[in-house]
């Protein structure tokens, strides 16, 4: 039973993370440029920090806010990862923002801001929290697209993702605006008991609301069909902001559509299972087949993308703990193997310039055999590979699937996991098997060695004890479905 905390206990984490990023940018503005660097490891800080202060939070459920902001096992889970993604992020753009002359301190501050706006999104119990941190996240990301001003790339991406992102926010409150209209409240707790006393007789614009959220949240988490700007600003973004885009929005986004589900939509499992199948489905088709076409590696990244978010809709649509539990599983691993993709994608330089074409990583297993190891236990591990960890994230999210009956879904996503193997395995075989185009420039930096070796070390060594991990997302999925 929830207790309504009237101190802000709950979001002491959100109020540090806040005041830090607001002291870093005054700091930045009174030293100037040249403080971008310290900015970065401040913000860094300030993030490790917030987790020390999350952890510290107590199991019981929690709220604050007059009730529109939640804590539980599941955020603490969710927002750990998201903190993790950001902080990793911002380490690995230090070496490629000073290289390219876009180092500012506004950077990292934005990064900042963003992971405040998730970490709302991760603890919304309202529907107007929701919306006040997807937008707070949003307006973040808007800016980081286009960081690189003087990049007609950059600019086009950050002004699509911008454009397309309003149409999505219009969906979120025209859907919100259906549910408040028929329940009379933007409470979650009060949408449940509503949609638990008219169980069986559920107006139809209830429906028509849960499918303009759904649509819009799958925008966030470029589900297909909502995918098509996911191509375009991972390219054109400059390439440490597409990796934070690919795991930490991904990742907050993933949780507040799996609360939004399961908590005020719970009752209408039946009706809200159908959209995720179809959004699961299209999603690893799409992942699968069009990846297969793709020249540019920053492309390729981001429909694989959506088809890893197709595997991680697989659990959500089980509605069940089991599945809610694959889904925190596969995210968890998706992190990691992402970022390690990244970060050897953010070593192609040559003659000091990005490369960003797959051929350009022919023969790299002779010139620099460390990135090319790095970035092969990363595609063997988002094929789905045993014993790697992207093989278990797998595993679990189908087998919920067939434990809540769904055999044709978990049919197609072990077929579409076989396609997307070809695409994978393809970069693989250039490093490995292909005579070298030209020499990657060294070295690749301390920093992002670092996060190389950390996040393929996870990858590679899951197996051994993947207990915490498991039990972790466990606790997480059963909170969720406690409260």
């Amino acid at each position: 039973m929830a207790k309504d905390i009237l101190v802000l206990g709950p979001a002491w984490p959100e109020v540090f993370l806040a005041c830090a990023a607001m002291a870093l940018l005054m700091l930045g503005v009174f030293r100037g440029e040249s403080s971008a660097r310290l900015v970065s490891w401040l913000s860094v800080g300030a993030l490790a920090a917030t987790a020390l202060l999350l952890s510290g939070t107590t199991p019981e459920r929690g709220l604050t806010f007059g009730g529109m902001f939640v804590i539980d096992s599941f955020a603490v889970f969710m927002k750990m990862l998201v903190l993790l993604g950001s902080a990793l992020a911002i380490v690995m753009s230090l070496d490629f923002n000073e290289r390219e002359k876009i180092a500012r301190f506004e950077y990292p501050v934005l990064f900042l801001f963003a992971t405040l706006g998730m970490m709302m999104m991760v603890s919304a119990s309202d529907l107007i929290s929701l919306y006040l941190g997807l937008e707070l996240q949003s307006l973040s990301l808007y800016v980081v697209a286009a960081f690189r001003r003087d990049s007609i790339r950059s600019t086009e991406a950050g002004l699509k993702y911008f454009v397309l992102g309003a149409l999505s926010s219009g969906l979120l409150l025209y859907g919100a605006s259906l549910i408040y209209g028929f329940a009379g409240t933007t409470s979650f707790a009060g949408i449940a008991r509503i949609m638990v006393d008219s169980a069986g007789d559920m107006p139809l614009g209830v429906v028509f609301g849960v499918v303009f959220i759904a649509a819009a949240l799958a925008f966030k988490v470029s589900a297909a069909p909502f995918h098509m700007w996911t191509p375009d600003v991972y390219e054109g973004a400059p390439t440490p902001v597409t990796a934070f885009f690919s795991v930490a929005p991904k990742i907050a986004a993933v949780s507040l559509l799996v609360r939004v589900l399961v908590e005020p939509f719970g009752p209408l499992v039946g009706a809200w299972q159908q959209i995720v199948v179809a959004l699961a489905v299209v999603s690893m088709l799409i992942g699968g087949f069009a990846a297969i076409y793709q020249t540019n590696i920053k492309r390729l990244m981001a429909y694989s993308s959506i088809g890893h978010i197709g595997y991680a809709l697989v659990g959500l649509a089980a509605g069940d703990e089991t599945g809610v539990r694959g889904v925190l599983v596969y995210m968890s691993i998706y992190l990691f193997m992402n970022v390690a993709a990244f970060g050897a994608i953010l070593c192609m330089r040559q003659q000091g310039r990005m490369v960003e074409r797959i051929d350009d990583l022919s023969g790299l297993a002779k010139n620099q055999p460390m990135v090319a190891a790095a970035l092969a236990i990363s595609m063997f591990s988002m094929a789905g590979i045993p014993p790697l960890a992207g093989f278990f994230g797998k595993l679990y999210v189908f087998l919920a699937a067939i434990s809540a009956g769904l055999y044709a879904l978990a049919v197609i996503g072990v077929l579409t996991s076989v396609v997307a193997a070809y695409y994978y395995l393809r970069i693989v075989k250039l490093m490995y098997f292909d005579d070298p185009v030209d020499v990657f420039d060294q070295p690749i930096g301390r920093p992002l060695g670092l996060v190389l070796a950390g996040t393929s070390l996870f990858t590679l060594l899951f197996f051994v004890y993947p207990a915490p991990l498991i039990f972790a997302a466990g606790l997480a999925a059963a909170a969720l479905y406690a409260g």
